[in-house]
């Protein structure tokens, strides 16, 4: 737990490259770890502000060079501080911190060996995780499914924190960027946690969107084409302002 570990010590300049806050298990925090857990830690308290997960279900994580930070198994994320980073290399190997990693460090990891990913998002939300005991595929009810890169695949079951969970994680991740796991939650990844977390939103606002829809007695929810999303995709792409 939080409160068991040790008192930070060893506090230094936080200059490049330099060692802040306390020294942990293999090396000190680095400056830009430090500011990555800040933001790991909002993001996570996020998930629950926001309903995506309850108590300390689901998991963050954020890539900094080849440390993963990701947050500890079982602690709730209202009781984590600077002095609880919590990193492994990876091959998962523990690099910073005491505190446990969180037992879904097998996903984390399978995406960021697999993809360019930089953050992980891993919630239980709860229209999500309905719509991954329905369907094999999130139908298409909206274009910003093409924000994912095309239908949302469910992976098939498996138990949490297995390399066959993982393993079935990343076949329904190949060219997306997002997938349900089947009676579990998302999984979703970015190039920044502010990415990986609205990946996760939009997610589970499509499937909020698609279990409303279905729900009407005597209808049936238009569902758009391949050509439709496609189209969508096209558009997406030069969204937003420009530099």
């Amino acid at each position: 737990m939080a409160e068991e570990q040790q008192d930070p010590r060893d506090v230094r300049g936080a200059g490049d490259g330099a060692q802040v806050a306390f020294e942990s298990w293999g090396r000190g925090v680095r400056a830009e770890e430090a500011a990555a857990w800040s933001e790991l830690v909002d993001t996570a308290r996020r998930t629950v502000a926001d309903g995506l997960v309850v108590g300390t279900s689901g998991n963050v994580s954020v890539r900094v060079g080849d440390t993963v930070l990701v947050t500890p198994s079982g602690v709730p994320y209202d009781r984590l501080t600077p002095d609880d980073v919590t990193g492994v290399d990876l091959d998962g190997r523990q690099v910073l911190g005491t505190l446990l990693p969180t037992s879904e460090l097998p996903m984390h990891l399978a995406v960021y060996r697999s993809t360019g990913a930089r953050a992980v998002v891993h919630t239980h939300a709860v229209h999500a995780t309905a719509v991954s005991t329905l369907v094999p595929e999130l139908p298409t009810i909206h274009y910003m499914t093409a924000a994912l890169g095309g239908p949302v695949r469910v992976a098939p079951y498996a138990t949490y924190g297995t390399d066959e969970l993982a393993e079935n994680m990343l076949h329904a991740l190949a060219d997306r960027t997002a997938c349900l796991l089947q009676n579990h939650g998302t999984m979703a990844y970015g190039t920044s946690l502010s990415q990986a977390y609205d990946r996760t939103a939009q997610l589970e606002w499509m499937c909020h969107l698609w279990l409303t829809a279905r729900a009407v007695p005597g209808l049936t929810p238009h569902l758009l084409t391949e050509e439709q999303v496609a189209e969508a995709g096209e558009r997406l792409r030069g969204y937003g302002q420009r530099a």
